[in-house]
């Protein structure tokens, strides 16, 4: 995989904080295991040597992620985080046509540590997220997520347990979207296969408010990356 140049992610930058918009299959940190892959938090330490990552982004999701460049920095952003004080909006495509209206999911979530997430009423730690459908198609919606608490995989099965899971998300049965189920009259050329139009899960943290060390609130918005763009540029005209 080709890495971007870090500086070409930054949406904002003061003395004390980064916040990227961080590329798709670009892990946050270094995962278990160490593989030595490229990731975020190495990327950052080339650009500021103190660089901590202040949460995480699943390695398939897109978008906002802050960058501590201090200790201090870092303290305070990850105080905002424990006491859920940071204003966190996700953007997916789900599967159906699903209306969503504040809909609030608040069930538990269970992380046996090996990547294995389930609902459990019984051992789970809370999770809570609000639903807002955005945008209609004739097979999908884009729906707004708004993650309360920050539980690995959150928005992902709460959306899953609404039989709408994410589009190409297969660990929650979200199937891939091919432009020959949207476009009438696609046709492949002999020999070829198709490709789904995107490669990963359609998840995207589009928008972030936080307070900065002076208390003044820092407001994000990440624009989407090019294969989600793309996604929603065909469902607008093929499946509106």
């Amino acid at each position: 995989m080709k890495y971007p140049n870090f500086k070409d992610l930054i949406l904002f930058e003061d003395n004390d904080f980064i916040v990227i918009n961080k590329p798709p299959f670009l892990a946050s940190l270094d995962e278990r295991g160490g593989s030595g892959e490229t990731n975020v938090l190495r990327l950052a330490k080339q650009y500021s040597d103190d660089a901590q990552v202040c949460h995480r982004l699943d390695k398939e999701t897109s978008g906002a992620l802050i960058i501590a460049k201090n200790p201090e920095a870092y303290r305070h952003a990850s105080m905002q985080f424990e006491r859920r004080e940071v204003d966190k909006t996700y953007h997916a495509v789900v599967d159906g046509h699903v209306i969503f209206d504040k809909l609030l999911i608040d069930l538990p979530i269970l992380n046996d540590g090996n990547k294995n997430v389930t609902i459990d009423r019984a051992e789970g730690k809370r999770a809570e997220t609000i639903f807002d459908s955005l945008k209609y198609y004739k097979h999908y919606t884009l729906v707004e997520c708004k993650p309360i608490t920050g539980r690995m995989h959150q928005i992902r099965i709460h959306l899953a347990t609404q039989r709408a899971a994410i589009v190409g998300d297969e660990m929650y049965r979200g199937k891939e979207v091919f432009l020959s189920s949207i476009k009438r009259g696609y046709k492949l050329t002999k020999g070829e296969e198709e490709q789904p139009i995107m490669k990963r899960f359609a998840l995207h943290a589009r928008h972030l408010v936080f307070k900065g060390l002076n208390d003044q609130d820092i407001v994000i918005d990440a624009p989407y990356p090019k294969d989600f763009a793309t996604l929603i540029k065909l469902l607008d005209k093929f499946d509106a």
